[in-house]
């Protein structure tokens, strides 16, 4: 079995290192679609199995052609990390280990590494440190946890207890949100009973930050439980909400101030974007990613919730057969609503030790730095407009400016002629009532090179596509 075991793991390892050292040489596109990849797998259940290695084999020839390079330097599509190869060597051993990071007892390795993860995290983060963080699968689900201890202790304090009696006959909960919000917070408020029609949107300037006079009027008149929803890169812009104007309201009304900053939070990690994030620290909870900029492989986000508490009474459980606890230890499971699953803070672990705090610095900076490199390169090109000056990592480019044609055709045929020569990938979005390109530099191995290729990529689909009108 041992020998049999080596060797399917060191195959796997030698596939993995294999398909990661070729990519940035390869399409910057899958070379197979959904449904090509549907009819080639497409096969009965077999009747009697196969041996493993064979298997192995038969599933890496099988998926690469239909695999998304994102850990590639030219993917600009979504906010997307690279998975740095120490997490993922990290989050390989993880698999192998196969612990159950919910209690000491089932994984003390697991448990002890996550609290350490925990504070480094808020000491990089430059967050409260009395704050718990509960590591979940990405910042959706991180949204909903911070949320979800919005919802205890706002009713609480109206005299209700939600995690007792739930929703049924409860105060009704004011939810304030900016109008250019991210989707999956309205999802995240789907999902613990708030709903995403019932909120009260409150306007944003041009860069989609929330408006501090909008969010005034709108909450002055309210009573009762209330929950501010701020953001820390939109989007599309990169744009912050102006978050000390925003705790100011929301401490003055009694309201929880929770911050989406999936991607954008780790702009407050550097000295030369820290002023962005100004004011965020008075906040009662933040959500973001590990699988984007941090580069810790998929699945990692953080629900950050200042008062731990809360954040323990909104989401533990209790069982006769679970194991006791010596006072004040920490209960991995308690900050998220799974009792069983992976080791995540493993791998967080590992990408923070091997970057430090320089490392995640310099990360952050230079995909900022080289935003900006792309945006000069484009903007050179007659017709090419950037919608707005680059504030993190974020760009967003319109195409045809000032000539009377259909942008919105031209912008997705430039995208698809992108997209098809294979350099770089990028997507399209709908931004002001205009079809923008959006490019998200979030990867790990991006170079100057690389935005050099990818900016002479897209000045000549835009040249094909504007001699063929």
């Amino acid at each position: 079995m041992g020998k049999d075991l080596g060797l399917l793991l060191g195959k796997a390892a030698e596939y993995a290192a294999r398909y990661r050292s070729q990519i940035g040489s390869h399409s910057a596109r899958p070379l197979a679609d959904y449904h090509e990849m549907r009819e080639q797998l497409a096969m009965p259940l077999p009747t009697v199995g196969t041996d493993p290695t064979e298997v192995l084999e038969q599933l890496v020839t099988a998926a690469e052609p239909g695999l998304m390079p994102t850990t590639g330097p030219r993917f600009f599509a979504w906010v997307m990390g690279a998975s740095d190869p120490i997490g993922v060597a990290a989050d390989f051993l993880v698999s192998a280990w196969g612990q159950n990071a919910g209690y000491q007892s089932t994984s003390p390795a697991a448990a002890a590494f996550e609290e350490v993860a925990e504070r480094w995290l808020l000491e990089i983060l430059n967050l409260p440190r009395e704050s718990g963080i509960g590591f979940t699968t990405g910042a959706t689900v991180a949204n909903g946890i911070c949320l979800a201890a919005a919802r205890t202790k706002t009713l609480l304090a109206s005299g209700w207890d939600p995690d007792a009696d739930g929703l049924f006959g409860a105060p009704p909960i004011h939810v304030l949100i900016g109008k250019d919000a991210h989707s999956s917070v309205f999802s995240s408020l789907q999902l613990i009973g708030l709903g995403r029609k019932r909120v009260i949107s409150i306007d944003t300037d041009e860069l989609g930050r929330m408006d501090p006079r909008a969010l005034q009027t709108a909450i002055a008149p309210l009573t009762g439980p209330k929950i501010v929803i701020a953001q820390a890169g939109q989007i599309n812009t990169g744009a912050f909400d102006p978050f000390g104007d925003l705790v100011a309201i929301g401490k003055e009304h009694d309201a929880w101030v929770h911050v989406d900053g999936a991607f954008g939070l780790w702009a407050r990690a550097t000295p030369t974007h820290a002023q962005l994030t100004e004011g965020i620290e008075g906040c009662d909870s933040w959500a973001t990613d590990g699988h984007k900029w941090l580069q810790v492989p998929y699945d990692s986000g953080f629900a950050i919730v200042r008062d731990r508490d809360t954040l323990l009474g909104a989401m533990s459980q209790w069982s006769s057969y679970l194991p006791s606890i010596a006072a004040g230890d920490r209960i991995p499971s308690n900050y998220v609503p799974e009792l069983s699953r992976r080791a995540r803070g493993i791998p967080v672990y590992a990408v923070l030790k091997t970057l430090g705090r320089q490392g995640v610095v310099e990360l952050v900076q230079r995909h900022c730095t080289l935003a900006i490199r792309f945006a000069e390169r484009v903007s050179s090109e007659p017709g090419i407009c950037v919608v707005s000056t680059p504030i993190i990592n974020q760009l967003i480019l319109n195409f045809g400016v000032g000539e009377s044609i259909d942008r919105k055709r031209q912008t997705e045929t430039v995208i698809a002629r992108v997209i098809a020569d294979g350099t770089c990938y990028v997507a399209g979005a709908l931004w002001r009532g205009d079809w923008v390109m959006r490019i998200s530099i979030s990867s790990g191995a991006t170079t100057e090179r690389d935005i050099d290729l990818s900016a002479d990529a897209i000045i000549g689909a835009w040249r094909q596509v504007r001699a063929a009108e």
